[in-house]
Formats: structure tokens, C-alpha cells, sequence
């Protein structure tokens, strides 16, 4: 089901810099879009594979993960199964996660912390299953996410991503140094404390020469906002006509305007921002707006 497909590359012309575009990842699909695509595309590949056609993931009540698997999933004719953190609910990605076919088993959160104990309890001896981390955090999807920088031109001097797990960043940094290019990677951790993302990236990639964290803008840790984040995404998405989420993409882009307040570029390098999709993540703040 996954083809190769290069997203848009789109100016935004209403930024402070003459040179920033958005690497438009979000309208890859509407389900399995931005960096979900990337890191999908060759756990499915490698299932299918090792012949197994029941995939097994995990992730919070508001995973934009779950829906993308759960639609990968009904568009390969597999079966699908997440643990979902926490207590027994039911908003509208679950909705979807079930309509999609997906089985959902509730876990609290210290049972969900052993992710391969939860597997093995409920899929230990059937063959079938296919174990897919949380987030989809593999070497697999690093290799996804490295063909991204196959899609972007050669004369970019600086890279923007938002991390969770740190998989989508590993990724392009890998891409980075496979093409030979001298580009900077500026990962911006939304979880606080974020400083733990170069240890994952460096998992996947040894060499981090190309790294640069900045942590400083988590606003307050993973999915949690700040009235200034909330009204600069309301800004952003009225001045550009771009969709972007309160978890990931608003951050990132609060920190490059955030940097460029600061006279941290220079007018003419070019700046590619990657928007990572997980627009269904707005539904779970929409009290906010």
C-alpha cells in the first residue's frame, strides 16, 4: 500500500525569513500522514515479509500512532491491536481506531511500562502477530524517515523537527549524512527534560556532528500548552493557511520564530520545517480554541 510520494515543499511567505518553507509531510494522508507514513512503510513491509498479518502496537488515548496503524492495517487486510495507556475511554481517535477494525486493550499505566510483558501475555504464542513499538520506534522507521532528505534540495542549511521518541529526527539525521550534506538538524523536543533525545537518536545514528537540541520549548512537557503557544498557532494557521498541532509542529515552529527574534540565522539560509502531520491531535485540546 506504500508508494514512494514526495510531499509539497511550500514557502511560507508571511515569516519574518525570506527563505523558510515547510516540508508539507501532513497531506500525505489524511490517516497515515507526515512521519507515521515514514516510519509504517517498512514495519508493514517487513510483516508482510515474515508473513504475519496481525499487527500489535501501543500508545495513549489520543494517539495519532493508533489511527495510522489501525487504517495501514484495514488498507492491507491485516488485523490490528493496541494496548492503550491508562484508563478505559472513548474519544474520537479511538472512534476511528475502531472503526478502522482495531482491537483495543486498556492498560494502566504500570502494567504499560513493560510493553514486550503485555505482548507476550496476550500474543506470546501465536505466530501471527507483529510486534510494533510505541510510536513505531524502530529500525525500520528510521529508514523511512531518511528518504525525506532524498525529497529536499541540496542547498538547505538548517532542518527543523519536533521529537517525541526522537525516531523521526534519527531518521533525517541518518538521511543527512548519507547524502553528504552539511545541513543542520535542530530537533525540538516536546517533552520536558528533553535532553534524553540525543541518547535515543543515538541508538540509530553514531555520529550526532550535525545535531542540535533546543529544549526550551516544551511548554510545559508532552501535549501539555501555554495561552502564548495556543495564541501563536492561532496566528500561524491564520497567516499561512497550514493546519499544525498543539503537540508537535506548533512548537517547532514557535521555536524557529522564537530563534529568529533572536538574529539566530542569517536572512538567506534556507530553513526547511517539517510538519510531521498528527492534526488529530487537535481534537483532544479543542476545549482550548
Amino acid at each position: 500500500m506504500f508508494t514512494d510520494l514526495n510531499s509539497p515543499l511550500q514557502q511560507l511567505k508571511h515569516s519574518r525569513l525570506s527563505n523558510l518553507w515547510m516540508k508539507r509531510d501532513d497531506l500525505i494522508d489524511p490517516y497515515i500522514s507526515g512521519n507515521k507514513w515514514r516510519k509504517l512503510k517498512y514495519l508493514l513491509k517487513d510483516a508482510a515479509e515474515k508473513n504475519k498479518n496481525h499487527l500489535v502496537t501501543f500508545g495513549g488515548a489520543y494517539s495519532n500512532h493508533l489511527v495510522a496503524t489501525a487504517a495501514a492495517a484495514a488498507r492491507s487486510g491485516l488485523q490490528a491491536t493496541a494496548f492503550v495507556r491508562g484508563e478505559e475511554v472513548i474519544n474520537e481517535m479511538l472512534v476511528l481506531c475502531k472503526l478502522y477494525g482495531m482491537q483495543l486493550i486498556f492498560t494502566d499505566r504500570e502494567t504499560y511500562k513493560d510493553k514486550v510483558a503485555c505482548y507476550r501475555k496476550y500474543f506470546g504464542e501465536n505466530t501471527d502477530t507483529y510486534f510494533i513499538d510505541e510510536g513505531g520506534a524502530s529500525t525500520e522507521a528510521v529508514k523511512g524517515c531518511a528518504e525525506l532528505i532524498s525529497e529536499l534540495p541540496a542547498d538547505v542549511e538548517h532542518i527543523f523537527c519536533a521529537a517525541g521518541t526522537g525516531t523521526t529526527a534519527a531518521g533525517i539525521l541518518k538521511g543527512i549524512q548519507e547524502a553528504g550534506w552539511k545541513t543542520k538538524l535542530h530537533v525540538i523536543p516536546v517533552l520536558k527534560s528533553g535532553n534524553f533525545i540525543r541518547e535515543e537518536i543515538n541508538k540509530y545514528v553514531a555520529v550526532t556532528d550535525h545535531l542540535l537540541l533546543h529544549t526550551d520549548y516544551h511548554f510545559g512537557g508532552y501535549a501539555k500548552t501555554q495561552p502564548a503557544l495556543l495564541e501563536f498557532m492561532k496566528q500561524f494557521i491564520a497567516n499561512h493557511g497550514i493546519l499544525i498541532d498543539p503537540v508537535y509542529t506548533a512548537k517547532m515552529c514557535f521555536a524557529i520564530q522564537d530563534l529568529t527574534t533572536q538574529n539566530y540565522f542569517k536572512n538567506e539560509e534556507k530553513i526547511v520545517a517539517i510538519h510531521t502531520g498528527g492534526l488529530l491531535g487537535i481534537m483532544g485540546m479543542k476545549e482550548k480554541f
